[in-house]
């Protein structure tokens, strides 16, 4: 569900999640650590939505989709 306060931050490629019980959310590009969705909490500070959101790039040597047959 996106929230009102901005992207997806899990599909960010700036977010992760901390160790830090208090502080569960994090975002790189910010340098900072949430109890909510960095997004939102970039928002309610400032009025505006996060524009550091850069998408997540597929790990290398995924394939988007299975090949279908047999090799052989």
């Amino acid at each position: 569900m996106q929230e009102k306060g901005g992207p997806e931050c899990g599909k960010c490629r700036h977010f992760y999640v901390t160790w830090d019980p208090a502080f569960p959310y994090g975002c790189k590009g910010f340098g900072m650590k949430s109890k909510r969705s960095p997004s939102l909490s970039v928002y309610l500070a400032s009025g505006a939505r996060c524009r550091l959101f850069a998408a997540k790039s597929a790990p290398p040597g995924k394939r988007s989709a299975p090949r279908s047959g047999i090799s052989g």
